[in-house]
């Protein structure tokens, strides 16, 4: 049985008040909070067992890295990958598609080849193809998608070209909340033996994530979005890409033998983590990851995917109300079925009536609303999130965003709605 209440005792911030106002927090899209469990471990770990992993025969360091492989191995377990030599620590999402975009272009792509992303990428999955574009001379090729923000996988399959040399896209978008078909895409993709990359931020913390069932050739994601600390990540490579991809980086760690010759590289993982890795947050990933499996991944989603149709509902009531991406309909109860309709993140507008009634004034600045909303202890994102490109396809500058957590509630939901009405009288 999920027990709301015993959960959120586990995360001491949520009983602070803002303003004098009780902290609703949800902002959990940018960063989600961190449960005791998660801090204790890594604080006995700095008072018990602080030594550099892989280089000491000593206790503590053989202790060390014993905690670092096994974090690796939780991470393994999580996702389902085939072999613990396929997973890569980073330093976050963003860098684990950094490691692949320079590895990746340095080992195959040529001037004019292609690589396919969508219009509902975060800049983190943009910005370093384009960095490759400048380099190499590649050409990025975008999934467009419709005005509810879904992917047209039609326009998608014309995007392949003999150019084509690898797809990258987002599981589930940060701002729309879509989840996309990532099974079909890398299913179209390997029909021309083209790779993919899946960004997983948005995913991992939300509902099972199972990649040989995807059969993605690398998916990476954070650790600080979902209940672990910041500055680590995972990407995920298959075997036979890890083996073929130059290092990202050069120092120590990864080596297997140097000379002021030649230098030789160790075997995956460590060949892509050079110098020496955050040990102490590996364990506080680790820890993470034990404690929503504990918590048990398919009810984590069931109250997640309740709370989100229930937002949908109650802010859809809401007069001036837009909210970006597909709503209509609205998700069903979530029954455990495969497909997700809509994860927990909704972003909106709200506009002024104007005295006529039944048209549209003026909007409400998306930076006024997020503020005023702090004032009532309402932690929200405002901006474009990373997605500058999505806002110019949706035609906005930007947008409110509230994204939800194992451990938010109805009761704030019902905060957020009233606290939005609060601000829209102001104007």
């Amino acid at each position: 049985m999920y027990n709301i209440d015993k959960v959120r005792e586990d995360f001491p911030i949520l009983q602070r008040e803002v303003y004098g106002k009780p902290l609703v927090y949800l902002d959990n899209g940018a960063t989600t909070q961190k449960p005791l469990c998660v801090l204790d471990a890594m604080r006995d770990e700095y008072l018990n067992v602080n030594a550099n992993v892989h280089r000491g025969v000593h206790f503590l360091s053989q202790q060390a890295t014993d905690l670092h492989e096994a974090a690796r191995e939780t991470v393994r377990q999580f996702i389902n990958a085939p072999k613990t030599e396929e997973i890569i620590f980073t330093r976050g999402t963003t860098e684990a598609i950094n490691l692949v975009a320079s590895s990746f272009c340095d080992a195959f792509l040529h001037e004019g080849d292609e690589v396919i992303v969508s219009v509902m990428e975060h800049h983190s999955n943009i910005v370093p193809w384009q960095l490759q574009a400048a380099k190499k001379g590649i050409a990025i090729r975008v999934i467009p998608m419709s005005d509810d923000g879904i992917l047209d996988l039609d326009a998608y399959q014309q995007l392949f070209t003999d150019k084509t040399k690898l797809v990258s896209v987002t599981h589930v978008s940060n701002v729309l909340g879509t989840v996309n078909p990532v099974k079909e895409i890398i299913r179209m993709a390997h029909e021309h033996d083209v790779p993919v990359l899946i960004d997983g931020a948005q995913s991992t913390p939300h509902f099972k994530v199972d990649v040989q069932e995807l059969d993605c050739d690398f998916f990476a994601f954070s650790g600080h979005k979902m209940y672990g600390p910041t500055g680590v990540g995972v990407l995920y490579g298959k075997e036979e890409w890890l083996e073929k991809l130059p290092p990202y980086q050069g120092g120590g760690e990864m080596i297997a033998t140097v000379t002021f010759e030649k230098t030789t590289f160790e075997k995956p993982p460590l060949k892509f983590e050079a110098g020496t890795p955050d040990y102490v947050a590996t364990t506080g990933l680790a820890r993470a990851i034990d404690y929503l499996n504990e918590l048990g991944m398919e009810n984590v989603m069931a109250h997640e995917q309740e709370l989100t149709r229930y937002a949908l509902e109650e802010l859809g009531k809401i007069e001036g109300m837009m909210i970006y991406g597909q709503t209509h309909p609205l998700p069903p109860p979530f029954e455990g079925g495969e497909e997700l309709p809509h994860d927990a993140v909704i972003s909106f507008n709200v506009f002024t009536s104007l005295p006529s009634g039944g048209i549209k004034g003026g909007l409400i600045h998306h930076m006024d609303m997020g503020t005023l909303l702090d004032r009532l202890g309402i932690a929200v994102r405002t901006g474009h999130h990373c997605a500058q490109p999505l806002m110019d396809r949706l035609g906005i500058l930007g947008t409110v965003r509230a994204s939800f957590a194992l451990y938010n509630t109805k009761e704030e939901v019902d905060a957020l709605v009233a606290g939005i009405r609060r601000v829209s009288q102001m104007f």
